[in-house]
């Protein structure tokens, strides 16, 4: 069966999330005067990240908004109570910081360089179309993307299978020409596939995947790999060779 788009997720699948994320948290920490030796950056980071993830899912079930999400956050790193507008000036504070450490992956460019002549390309994010639209454009990748969808607009976010056939929707294409590829393997790589996808987990940090039968579901460790597997979907033929 022949792919003809990719839909790719953005935050530590085409940018690297998780690094800006550290970085800005360990500068604005030292900025708020927050590293001052009760606990280690290393313990406090670890925090932030907790909170990011136990928030971000109550946005993804629907429980929250995208920005009651991050004031919540704050709320929960800090372990007190604030307004809105005091939860919303220290998240800005770490923004700036953030936004200053904005990078793609190395191998981001080159494979939407390699595909750009035979694949159409889309964005499919949990985020908000605010913060990615922004973050594609400072990142010069905007315009590789016919369409750029996310959670907070669509209203259903992944892994739900109507998020990824929102996807293939906007590029008029039926879910089997349709690969995804994103760094979750249960949000995306299982969502995905669910949903009648050509799946890809872009596993950077080599963690392992489940067990069961891969079916239409594909592990690799670098974008660089991708080429050669659209090249070679073998959901309906021999059995991949990608783990």
């Amino acid at each position: 069966m022949t792919i003809r788009a990719v839909v790719w997720d953005v935050d530590d699948t085409l940018f690297d999330y998780t690094g800006a994320d550290r970085a800005a948290m360990r500068e604005h920490l030292l900025a708020e005067g927050l590293a001052d030796g009760r606990e280690s950056v290393a313990d406090a980071l670890e925090r932030w990240r907790l909170a990011t993830e136990f928030h971000w899912a109550r946005f993804s079930a629907g429980e929250v908004s995208f920005e009651g999400q991050r004031l919540d956050r704050v709320r929960l790193f800090l372990e007190r109570e604030l307004t809105d507008a005091e939860a919303e000036d220290w998240f800005q504070r770490y923004k700036a910081h953030y936004e200053t450490s904005w990078a793609l992956f190395p191998d981001v460019l080159p494979v939407l360089d390699a595909l750009a002549a035979t694949h159409r390309h889309a964005v499919l994010s949990n985020s908000s179309l605010t913060v990615q639209d922004r973050k594609l454009r400072a990142l010069g990748v905007y315009d590789r993307f016919e369409a750029v969808l996310c959670a907070a607009e669509l209203g259903v976010s992944k892994p739900e299978a109507g998020a990824f056939l929102a996807a293939c929707e906007a590029l008029e294409l039926p879910p089997h020409e349709v690969a995804y590829v994103g760094d979750h393997p249960e949000i995306d790589w299982r969502g995905a596939a669910d949903a009648g996808l050509l799946s890809v987990w872009i596993d950077r940090r080599g963690g392992h995947a489940p067990g069961e039968a891969l079916v239409g579901r594909h592990r690799i460790v670098s974008l660089a790999e991708l080429p050669a597997l659209l090249g070679a979907d073998t959901r309906f033929g021999a059995p991949s060779t990608f783990r």
